[in-house]
């Protein structure tokens, strides 16, 4: 497959302008630094195998956004699921699993992780990216009520987490950098 020296010169500067804040996007939902970088990379990579359609469609970037989200979700699942693996693995002693140290001083990266993905994945586009609701939708393919109720929710349970403090720090972009 050819591609135009205008198509390419038009994907590179859509890669140089959002490529940061698509790695950093990945970075708050999955709390890992290496895989953000690989994610966005990902993410990019199947974007310019669809330039020629994506390239005229209304909003690019939201859709850059979607492909994240979901290759984020599916590192998370595909984590989780090897972390159950490994303990159904070792817990064939008669031990039982210990259970999170819930006295840990947790930041808010370790909260954020600590959320179910929908939840955390509004709260970050809402305050860490400072997206509105409906670009929040957009990038995530869900209803605009559905994110006005999954941040609302999330917020509420970084609050039982962090304290009402730090949630309002996060909420107004103090303590998210």
């Amino acid at each position: 497959m050819s591609r135009s020296s205008d198509t390419s010169a038009e994907f590179h500067e859509f890669f140089e302008r959002h490529y940061a804040e698509l790695a950093r996007f990945a970075h708050l939902l999955t709390g890992e630094t290496e895989a953000a970088d690989d994610l966005a990379s990902d993410a990019l990579v199947s974007l310019w195998h669809h330039w020629d359609r994506l390239r005229s469609a209304d909003h690019p970037l939201a859709y850059a956004r979607g492909v994240v989200a979901n290759m984020a979700r599916e590192r998370i699942r595909s984590a989780v699921r090897e972390r159950r693996r490994v303990a159904l693995f070792w817990s064939r002693s008669p031990e039982q699993v210990e259970g999170p140290d819930l006295a840990a001083v947790l930041d808010v990266r370790a909260a954020l992780v600590r959320l179910p993905f929908r939840k955390r994945a509004c709260v970050v586009l809402r305050h860490a990216l400072d997206l509105s609701e409906q670009e929040t939708a957009a990038a995530l393919g869900i209803s605009v009520g559905t994110v006005k109720s999954q941040t609302s929710k999330g917020l509420a349970e970084l609050e039982e987490i962090l304290g009402a403090r730090a949630v309002g720090d996060f909420a107004t972009g103090r303590g998210n950098r």
